[in-house]
């Protein structure tokens, strides 16, 4: 069945990609001279808007019209995609489909891509690199090499991304921001690495 002209689905893209690069109805209205309550109806799914203002804010997101209008099953069948996930916890399954956010693609095919999820970047402590809302593209292993960034469960609590120095009997977790001074691990403490950051979507960019 052909997405085109589905109010749902493209509300449902609309509010992600609005969400991932912190945009509001206001912004995005005042950016691209929408009318304000046109645009609201095709938020609420309303509405579905021509095709012109469809490539518009496909323009304005810097993705494909498709993003837009084809439901994410659909794009993840067309392309390499892996969840995105607001946060990591211990004591659940992290990768089940109930704790998705939304989707990321790559460029690159991988070969194992049931083992790669994304993450978005929580706090400053990884500026001037990574940013509130950033999302990271991690691969999941449980070890990763000294000085890779990487994503590290501490203590059963959320998850953080920090680069790790690895010495002989502890690690340590060292922010981008020098504000935030090293975190030493070792055997007092209960931690697990959980992946290897592999690449990083920048949201700033596009305000």
């Amino acid at each position: 069945m052909n997405d085109l002209g589905n109010k749902e689905i493209f509300s449902k893209n609309l509010r992600y990609y609005m969400t991932i690069h912190n945009k509001t109805r206001i912004d995005i209205c005042k950016d691209l001279d929408f009318k304000y309550t046109t645009f609201t109806d095709w938020y609420n799914g309303n509405i579905y808007p021509g095709i012109d203002k469809i490539e518009k804010i496909a323009n304005y997101f810097r993705i494909e019209k498709s993003d837009l209008i084809e439901s994410k099953e659909k794009q993840i069948n067309n392309k390499q995609a892996f969840p995105i996930l607001g946060t990591v916890k211990a004591g659940y399954n992290y990768l089940a489909q109930e704790n998705w956010v939304g989707y990321v693609s790559i460029d690159k095919k991988v070969s194992d891509p049931e083992n790669y999820f994304a993450l978005q970047v929580k706090g400053d402590s990884m500026q001037p690199i990574l940013y509130q809302d950033d999302i990271v593209v991690v691969h999941r292993q449980n070890d990763i090499e000294s000085g890779q960034v990487g994503i590290v469960l501490i203590d059963n609590e959320e998850a953080t991304v920090k680069k790790i120095i690895k010495y002989q009997d502890y690690i340590e977790l060292v922010a981008f921001n020098s504000y935030y001074p090293p975190k030493k691990l070792d055997g007092d403490c209960k931690f697990s690495i959980i992946g290897k950051v592999t690449e990083a979507r920048i949201s700033k960019i596009f305000e």
